[in-house]
């Protein structure tokens, strides 16, 4: 840089240099701004990765916002980077259950190109790689785990999106686990169990036994015979099986599926919550009569009666008389012992384990109201309640009430006090705890409350034998005598045996709502706690054992935790002290010989699994396809599965036999190539490389390939064309311009920098055409053709793609001079991609109709009755005589206005004689005059022939309209299809290019091109026709009558008779295949019908039938049949079609008194501008000849329907649309009237009104209050003037829900918000604002009927069964809660009484 002295003598910069210092600086900062900018314009992709290595990282989530264009290699840079491990020792695999393999980390694939979503959450897993954990970075890299949890809970690279969160998990849900990350041992050495929903309070107990020397070795001990009972419902052999698995697997967690199907269980139970407590005492008991029901009970008492001796304590439930010390008393038994976190009404907790155990045998003084009845004072005395410890078990459960009731709130609420616990336990001081001389009578226990696994023998779930029998247990009471009285402990006595270590607690996180269960254990071979959650196991402190003590504030009110979620103890298990009954684990080589074999065979088994997963993991999964040449050469899908190692033969070996080729075709006459189903190209084949192995030609194991593979065949005598990449594939149709015909397409294979020249070449030597007189049209985009003419243009610049489908046509004919879009050619190839095909269902005639036709045309009855017996001419015959004078027409048409066609020469085609002249020109009014003659002569001669087979009685009348009902019975599908609304009025509606019936091409194979095509023969031409009205049911070109004003000019139509192959035509129902142009109007498609239907377009309707078979009415007869598609059906029924303007209508009667308040009636037509009474002037006939009803026009009224709501009434005077809205498939109310219409004006409002009785306890019938205004001073006297109740003693309600808002006469008078304190009825809470509306109302002085408990009962019934036949609700009630069941047979018998 070029410095120059100042006057200082100091060197400074130049000035000219600074500034341009500066300019590049900025520059340098302008082009990093655009990159960035550049890059946040660019997709991202969201990945949210688990880390499932660690137990402690297992609820983190790493959160990464790339670039959509970020490789595959990159991304596992960066999740290394931000989770502080080195990277390649880990794997990344999608989180989704079923997608194969981790993704390749060296791969440079973009996250796109590998399945990632933009703008969506991509869920993956970072696993062990090859049973190896993840290395752990140094601290020199930067990403040290010294960095702390807590920074890497926040890990994140690249803005978040707006749309989505972070980390937003409860604090006990249970997460979700992928199957790679159980499947190699934790370090700890020990297995964790797989929560197979909602089972962590299963897992948790399992591992307790697990850990419980003495209930682990005596299951072991314990011999499963076969013989005796099946293994899948055996418990004891599944809890055997599974320890054994946790003992010897070596996986990270093993499933306990086995064991829950030994319960009985299916899988809905895994999605139920339950207590731990619970299950255990439910699993104890299923153990013990499972044991108690084997022949081995000889062979192993202690196994026979196993939970008794280990679990099974012994207590004192006594009541002692203060005035003559008379004591009466009772043994129970127990399991574990409940012990209340707070007492009932305290504002205070039990501060540890011991305070609740003291007050757990604290007496209570039974005085006052209470006393005891003492047999030997023959008197109520004040006496002492309470329980002494007589026996301890070997193993003491302690279960901490953390569950109570709320009843301010009727509530379960979940006491997270903190209650401590000692890892040592000193049971001596809770034996004897009353002292005589100063008996207490304050009551501390909690003998009264909610039963929690109480150890009374009331309460106790388990029947106990009082027996002492052979006593594993502590026993301290050795007298014998009834008599017995518990002394003081004596000084001397050994209190070391009443010492307990703690060695499992099992914790529960969450709120009484629910939660999730997990277990520490303390490891009796090292001395080691453990936590034992779910899957993960991992390694504990005494510091994390004092977290579980609960909440440490004792100062909060009772219910201030009802809901919150934490994690504290719920069941603690200590073990006797005793070093000479303490056991230790087995080890494998002391397992008795009937373990030793499971193990064998549990190893076998386990090895297998992961032999058969190392292969899963090794298999390429792709898609396999075959055009099989026996099966009508339909295109076969199928799955292929080969591993990475299999060579290329003999995976076309194993696709040869997936394919069911064998005795078809010679497996030397088939090979596998690279395909793309979407754009059905082969995009290469495998030349010289079957020896070269499938991971290899595939890229890899991947979840989904972006391509596909073919089975290719090829006939002996044939050879198999090489595919090489680059190349493109073009399907060849060949056009015959004599035969109107397009051949099923060749397939051939262009290079993109070939030009049109050498592609023509290309086609001549694959067609045997010639190529100087070819023409080639390509399709692009599947609406457009394009002439491709320029000789040296090449293939790409037209537009070629993977692949693409050409018309070709070489002949000499004249048709090469003319403009492409004024040739045969195109209006071939435009016809053919236009046309679809339909399966019209014609409807069954009625019976008598030949004798109506014959005086229809005039003739003579007998001659018509001889005709029909004799001579009678065929429809088919009729129909070619008609397309003959339809082609003769056509011809006049042209020569009369079409000069440009008059000088083509007459050996052309009859596509190009019938060709329609411009839209520009007008139509001769006297040739159509001929062309409407001709069709009324048309069905004339066909009603004649055919004997009236397609005709209706009544259609001798030209201006009758027929009714819908008389003559469509499916009321279902009086709606309109929605379907057909289409926007295409342009000139895709009204390019008419062709007339009359014209031989379809052979084949048809293109019906799948279902666009519309843009005329462009009539671009740059003027359009006479009027535009569509897009807001009524017809269009303005054609009149009253849907005749169209310009009916000459016709698209491509042709129909011929189709037998249904399901037989559903048999019955006298017609079906026709119908080839139509879809660009053809409903109007148009309907006039061409006429001639097979027998009657004229107005007088039949088109319906269009969905794949339920459900049918909608198609009305709008401007629109086009753009939205047809191949193969669609069509049901052509009889009756009077829609005009401009008219709308059908459902019509239901509102019966307001009856059981069914809506009843359907008829189906109707209702039109624009019509007036109330005009429509119910059209009603009375049909009502009076369908229904039976004789009505007069005064005594009943039309009005609103919403649903089953009855609403506004609508009056004579109205007109539809204006006063009254209307739209296709409206439905009104019709109600019969009891005497004159009370409403005459629009201000009114009409509201149903019902009166209940309490005293009689019944509701009686509706009845209609007219008020003048919105008041609720004015209901209420209406309401007193119909009903006599006192003014000031009426009180009102609004009903709820739908009419007529039914409720139990058992809830109305207290579920209802009677007398709302409101003026008018239009403001809440009521918001009455239209007719309809329910109003209950009672006398406020009435008081509830009196009912026995026998009378509700049977008034509950008859209730219950009211409402739910009217469809209502009976009451709330929520779910409730499913018991938990152990099944000792296998499975649960249904109850069929049993909701």
């Amino acid at each position: 840089m070029e410095m120059v002295p100042s006057e200082e003598n100091q060197l400074v910069l130049k000035e000219g240099m600074f500034w341009s210092c500066r300019q590049s600086i900025f520059d340098e900062m302008k082009k990093r701004f655009s990159q960035v900018e550049n890059a946040a314009e660019e997709p991202r992709v969201l990945c949210i990765v688990q880390d499932t290595t660690n137990a402690k990282t297992v609820n983190e989530r790493l959160t990464l916002n790339l670039p959509a264009s970020t490789t595959l290699s990159k991304l596992f840079e960066d999740v290394a980077h931000k989770a502080g491990y080195v990277n390649g020792t880990f794997d990344l695999a999608w989180r989704k259950t079923g997608d194969m393999g981790p993704l390749d980390p060296s791969s440079e694939m973009s996250l796109t190109e590998s399945g990632f979503e933009p703008g969506k959450r991509n869920f993956l897993q970072l696993t062990d790689k090859d049973g190896e954990q993840p290395q752990i970075a140094s601290d020199e890299s930067g990403t040290a785990g010294s960095s702390g949890l807590d920074d890497r809970q926040e890990r994140f690279i690249g803005p978040l999106p707006r749309d989505c969160t972070v980390g937003c998990s409860s604090d006990y849900s249970s997460p979700s686990y992928s199957y790679s990350s159980i499947l190699n041992k934790s370090d700890t050495g020990y297995v964790g169990l797989v929560n197979q929903a909602m089972t962590c309070y299963l897992n948790s107990l399992l591992q307790t036994l697990f850990m419980t020397p003495e209930f682990r070795n005596a299951l072991y001990n314990w011999e499963f015979e076969e013989s005796e009972e099946d293994p899948v419902t055996s418990i004891p052999y599944q809890l055997q099986r599974l320890f054994l698995l946790l003992q010897t697997s070596k996986k990270r967690a093993i499933e306990t599926t086995d064991v829950t199907r030994s319960f009985g269980w299916d899988s809905s139970e895994a999605w139920q919550q339950h207590d731990v407590q619970e299950l255990c005492r439910v699993m104890f008991d299923a153990l013990e009569q499972k044991w108690k029901q084997t022949e081995q009970q000889q062979f192993s008492p202690l196994t026979a009666d196993l939970i008794n001796q280990l679990y099974q304590g012994k207590l004192k439930d006594y009541v002692r008389c203060l005035e003559c010390g008379y004591e009466s008393w009772r043994i129970d038994t127990y399991l574990d012992i409940p012990l209340v976190i707070r007492p009932f009404g305290a504002s205070q907790a039990y501060g540890s384990v011991e305070e609740a155990l003291q007050a757990f045998v604290q007496p209570e003084t039974l005085d006052g109201a209470n006393q005891y009845f003492c047999e030997r004072c023959k008197k109520k005395c004040d006496a002492r309640k309470g329980l002494r410890f007589l026996h301890f078990p070997y193993l003491l459960t302690l279960q901490l009430k953390r569950f109570d009731f709320d009843y301010t709130t009727m509530h379960r609420i979940k006491l997270n006090d903190r209650m401590s616990f000692p890892e040592e336990l000193d049971m001596g001081p809770f034996m004897d705890v009353e002292d005589e001389k100063s008996p207490q009578t304050e009551s501390c226990t909690d003998s009264g409350a909610e039963n929690e696994g109480s150890c009374h023998s009331d309460q106790m779930s388990n029947d106990f034998s009082a027996d002492d029998g052979v006593d594993e247990g502590i026993c301290l009471d050795s007298a014998s005598s009834t008599e017995r009285v518990l002394k003081p402990k004596v000084p001397s006595l050994n209190t070391s045996s009443l010492t307990f270590e703690l060695f499992s607690v099992m914790v529960h996180s969450g709120s009484a709502a629910g939660g999730h269960y997990y277990a520490c254990i303390k490891s009796f071979s090292d001395g080691q706690w453990y936590s034992f959650n779910d899957q993960h196991v991992s390694k504990i402190t005494q510091e994390d054992i004092r977290k579980t003590y609960g909440g440490s504030s004792g100062s909060r009110g009772y219910y201030s935790s009802a809901f919150a979620s934490s994690t504290n103890a719920y069941m603690l298990i200590y073990r006797l002290k005793d070093p000479s009954r303490n056991a230790k684990y087995l080890d494998c080589d002391d397992f008795p010989e009937h373990i030793k074999h499971l193990v064998q065979r549990e190893k076998e088994s386990e090895e297998q699994e992961k032999r058969q997963r190392e292969i899963e993991r090794n298999t390429c999964k792709i898609k396999l396809f075959c055009m099989h040449p026996v099966k009508m050469m339909a295109m076969m899908e199928n799955k292929l599965e080969v591993h990475k190692d299999k060579t290329l033969r003999e995976a076309t070996e194993m696709a040869y036999k997936l394919m069911e080729l064998d005795g078809v075709v010679p497996l030397d006459c088939c090979r596998l190539v690279k395909y793309d189903e979407f754009h059905e190209y082969l995009e290469r084949s495998y030349e010289g490389e079957d020896d070269t192995p499938m991971g290899l030609l595939l890229g890899g194991v991947k979840s989904s390939y972006m391509f596909d593979l073919l089975l290719e065949t090829r006939r002996p005598e044939q050879v198999f064309q090489p595919y090489k990449p680059g190349e493109v594939m073009v399907k060849v149709h060949v056009v015959d311009l004599k035969t109107d015909t397009v051949a099923p397409p060749v397939s051939i294979r262009a290079y993109l920098n070939q030009s049109i020249t050498e592609f023509k070449q290309l086609i001549a030597q694959a067609t045997e055409l010639s190529a100087e007189t070819m023409r080639v049209v390509l399709e692009r985009c599947y609406n457009d053709l394009r002439l491709l003419y320029v000789p040296n243009k090449t293939l790409k610049a037209e537009g070629f793609f993977r692949s693409n489908k050409v018309f070709v046509e070489s002949s000499e004919s004249p048709d090469h001079q003319v403009t492409f879009t004024d040739s045969l050619l195109w209006k071939l190839l435009d016809r053919h991609g236009n046309t679809i095909r339909l399966f019209v269902s014609l409807p069954v005639q009625s019976p008598g109709t030949n004798r109506t036709i014959c005086q229809k045309v005039g003739g003579d009855p007998e001659e018509c009755s001889e005709g029909s017996k004799g001579n009678r001419n065929s429809v088919e015959t009729i129909l070619e005589e008609s397309t003959e004078k339809l082609k003769n027409l056509s011809l006049q048409q042209q020569q009369g206005s079409c000069t440009s066609d008059s000088q083509k020469s007459s050996d052309t085609s009859d596509f190009e004689h019938i060709e329609s002249p411009s839209p520009s020109q007008e139509l001769d009014s006297s040739v159509s005059a001929v062309v409407a003659v001709d069709n009324r002569e048309l069905e004339n001669r066909i009603r004649a022939a055919g004997g009236g087979t397609y005709s209706d009685p009544e259609t001798q009348f030209p201006g009758e309209e027929r009714s819908d009902s008389e003559v469509n019975n499916d009321r279902s599908t009086s709606s309109v299809d929605s379907d057909i609304l289409s926007s295409s009025h342009s000139s895709d509606t009204l390019c008419n290019a062709d007339s009359g019936p014209i031989q379809l091409a052979n084949g048809l194979d293109s019906h799948s091109i279902t666009s519309s095509r843009r005329s462009k023969a009539n671009e740059g031409k003027k359009e006479t026709w009027d535009t569509a009205e897009e807001d009524s049911g017809t269009d303005s070109e054609y009149d009253e009558n849907g005749k169209s004003k310009a009916e000459s000019y016709y698209l491509y139509f042709r129909a011929e008779p189709y037998a249904q192959e399901d037989g559903s035509g048999e019955g006298g129902q017609k079906c026709v295949l119908v080839h139509v142009d879809k660009r053809i109007t409903l109007s148009a498609f309907k006039q061409n019908l006429e001639p097979f239907v027998g009657v004229t377009s107005t007088q039949f309707k088109v319906f269009r039938v969905y794949a339920n078979n459900q049918e909608f009415e198609s009305v709008r007869l401007n629109e086009t049949l753009s939205s047809f598609s191949d193969d669609n059906k069509i049901t052509i029924r009889l009756g009077r079609a829609l005009k401009k303007g008219e709308y059908r209508v459902k019509v239901y009667q509102l019966l307001v008194n009856d059981a069914e308040p809506c009843k359907f009636l008829v189906d109707t037509v209702f039109a624009k501008g019509m007036t109330v009474k005009q429509s119910k002037e059209e009603l009375m006939p049909q009502l009076k000849d369908q229904c039976k009803l004789d009505l007069n026009i005064d005594k009943f009224r039309l009005r609103k329907k919403t649903w089953k709501n009855p609403g506004t009434v609508f009056l004579d005077y109205h007109v539809y649309e204006e006063d009254i809205n209307i739209s296709s498939n409206w439905e009104v109310f019709l109600e019969v009237l009891d005497g004159p219409e009370k409403m005459k004006s629009m201000s009114q409002l009409a509201v149903l009104t019902r009166r209940w009785n309490p005293a009689q306890m019944k509701l009686e019938p509706f009845q209609e209050v007219v008020l003048e205004s919105s008041s609720v001073e004015e209901l209420k006297e209406k309401l007193s003037e119909i009903s006599g109740v006192p003014l000031e003693n009426l009180e009102f309600a609004k009903g709820r829900g739908t009419f007529p808002c039914d409720i139990s006469v058992l809830e109305i008078h207290q579920d209802l918000d009677w007398n709302p304190k409101v003026s008018t009825l239009n403001v809440w809470p009521l918001y009455i604002c239209d007719d309809g509306a329910v109003v209950f109302y009672r006398d406020s002085t009435e008081e509830p009927m009196e009912q026995s408990e026998d009378e509700r009962n049977e008034l509950m019934k008859r209730e219950s069964s009211r409402l739910l036949k009217t469809g209502h609700r009976v009451s709330y009630s929520p779910r409730k809660e499913k018991a938990l069941k152990i099944y000792l047979d296998g499975g649960p018998v249904k109850d069929p009484g049993q909701d």
